[in-house]
């Protein structure tokens, strides 16, 4: 039996028909409030089970910076210094010691050339050197000189012993001509005979031709110790030449051994073991890559913004999300007149050796002038692959705000937001793939 039966049973014999009647209405009633309040506390129990927890994340803010205005052009790498290495000499290859592809430092050595007859060639100046003293040892013996003394013909042996019998000769020809003298005054005054005066004019007259051929005499020994003198002199000059083909010789020995002029890398090997080089011939290419040098072609109309020291930046294909930042070194005072275009040079820090002499590169080339922008951490990006779009995602008031974004370029951590985000908001940074339009977060 319901619940109302058994009321309507219980009060049947206590009360009239009208009155039960009525108690059965007001029981009715009360039975619907009831169940309308039990069935408000379910709705309201399920309503507070569904509402989501909150979602923790890590916050950031979003940063307003000024822009500097870029000069976009493409040009290529290529190495800072790049050189044929050759021998100085001709000759056969002997050892090869480096490959393509493999870093040598300066000084290093690279090839060795055949150095036997350069060493024949320096053992016989150092004899010719030896033969070119001792010559010059025999030279001043002859002239009584040692090793560095002066010269000075009156002390020549040969010199000295001509002077001697000259001044005899010279002091018996004077006796002769007093004695000449004196006897013809005594002939003059009748004392003596003629007879006696001419033997003792005969005596003058041989001691004149005697003193004569003793002062030739002694020319000769000083002519001559002169010449031996002038020997002493070339004997010095061959010397000296003898030394110099030492020297020709040494550098021609060190010439057969071949080092690298610079560190760097070694992009070509094209000779080998036993080939004969010459002067002209290329042994290894090495290439300076640290840094690396590049070139761009930028328009007439923009070279005026062209600054030494200006920023630069270069992108290549093997690295898309990289970034290369070096300095503007050169600039062209030349306008192409074909192309109406300028070349501008740019110097790469690549420590590394990441970038490489012949790749094709995107250049950003700063100049003067520039904007504000709007720069979020790259953690505060979320790269939504379901429709291919970057978003981020805005907090205020605990809520979630879903923006989508157009990103520009990237600089350090952080990428410029050319839409979707305003410089001071906050935006989250981490569970981005949790977070959706009014997700509750908790920071």
């Amino acid at each position: 039996m319901s619940y109302t039966g058994r009321m309507m049973f219980l009060f049947k014999p206590l009360f009239s028909p009208k009155t039960r009647t009525s108690l059965i209405v007001v029981a009715g009633i009360f039975l619907v409030s009831c169940s309308a309040r039990s069935g408000d506390r379910r709705n309201a129990n399920a309503d507070n089970s569904n509402k989501p927890d909150p979602i923790a994340i890590t916050v950031a803010r979003a940063e307003g910076r000024d822009v500097a205005a870029a000069i976009q052009a493409t040009g290529s790498l290529v190495g800072d210094e790049t050189t044929n290495v050759a021998p100085k000499i001709a000759g056969k290859v002997s050892n090869v010691y480096v490959n393509a592809g493999q870093f040598v430092g300066n000084g290093v050595l690279l090839a060795k050339l055949d150095d036997s007859a350069e060493r024949d060639q320096l053992t016989s100046a150092k004899a010719a050197v030896k033969q070119a003293q001792a010559a010059i040892r025999q030279a001043e013996a002859k002239i009584g000189l040692g090793p560095n003394g002066r010269f000075d013909a009156s002390s020549v042996p040969e010199v000295r012993a001509a002077n001697a019998m000259y001044e005899q000769a010279l002091a018996e020809q004077r006796q002769a001509e007093a004695n000449e003298k004196r006897y013809r005054e005594l002939v003059e005054s009748g004392d003596t005979p003629m007879v006696t005066y001419e033997t003792f004019r005969t005596t003058r007259d041989t001691a004149r031709a005697k003193t004569n051929n003793a002062k030739q005499n002694l020319d000769a020994a000083i002519n001559a110790a002169k010449q031996n003198n002038q020997a002493i002199s070339v004997a010095h000059a061959q010397l000296e030449a003898n030394q110099a083909q030492v020297g020709i010789a040494e550098q021609n020995l060190a010439d057969t051994v071949i080092k690298a002029p610079f560190a760097g890398y070694v992009s070509a090997r094209p000779i080998a073991v036993g080939e004969y080089v010459t002067s002209a011939s290329t042994i290894v290419t090495i290439i300076r890559a640290n840094p690396i040098k590049v070139q761009a072609q930028i328009p007439e109309a923009e070279v005026p913004n062209v600054v030494l020291g200006h920023a630069i930046s270069v992108q290549v294909d093997a690295y898309k999300d990289r970034k290369f930042g070096g300095t503007v070194t050169a600039i062209n005072p030349a306008v192409d007149p074909t192309s109406r275009s300028a070349m501008v040079e740019g110097e790469i820090e690549n420590g590394n050796n990441a970038l490489r002499s012949g790749m094709f590169a995107t250049v950003e080339i700063t100049k003067e002038g520039g904007t504000k922008g709007v720069f979020v951490p790259k953690a505060a990006v979320y790269n939504d692959q379901t429709t291919q779009s970057y978003k981020a995602f805005v907090i205020a008031d605990g809520v979630a705000r879903l923006r989508v974004i157009q990103l520009g370029p990237e600089e350090g951590d952080f990428y410029q937001i050319l839409t979707g985000v305003n410089a001071d908001e906050t935006v989250a940074t981490s569970n981005l793939d949790k977070l959706f339009e009014g997700a509750p977060v908790a920071v």
